[in-house]
């Protein structure tokens, strides 16, 4: 406990247990290419592998195979495989995926230093992304 004047504060004490939930989620979408996986799969759609490479800019083969792996195994990214010739394979954000852009947007948002109450009747936070509907 600290005293500040002639109040006591009590100690930051971490609200998450253990494992930390938040700890959890930031090893699910961090890393360099994750989120710029994650970024195209929202804005762009439903997206083929060598589209996903060509897209993100500077990424490996090896590394854009292992985070889409670990995205999928994580329940944020699906893989659909098609039965023909040439193999098809598309790439697409589960429901709990597309859960995940409200958050970082606002998070973008706060790591510029901008100010972002969600009052804007334009806030895309706040909008449905196929009707542009206010939700």
């Amino acid at each position: 406990m600290k005293t500040e004047g002639a109040v006591s504060v009590p100690d930051p004490v971490c609200p998450c247990d253990d494992p930390c939930p938040l700890g959890q989620a930031i090893g699910v979408i961090g890393g360099r290419w994750k989120l710029r996986i994650l970024c195209t799969l929202y804005v762009d759609g439903t997206q083929r592998y060598n589209d996903l490479l060509k897209k993100t800019v500077g990424i490996t083969n090896t590394m854009l195979a292992a985070s889409l792996k670990e995205l999928e195994a994580d329940g944020i990214v699906t893989r659909t495989q098609y039965m023909e010739i040439p193999p098809k394979v598309e790439y697409a954000l589960t429901e709990h995926g597309r859960d995940l852009w409200p958050i970082l947007h606002r998070l973008a948002h706060w790591a510029r230093g901008e100010s972002f109450d969600g009052d804007d009747e334009n806030d895309p936070v706040l909008m449905d992304k196929e009707t542009m509907t206010r939700v």
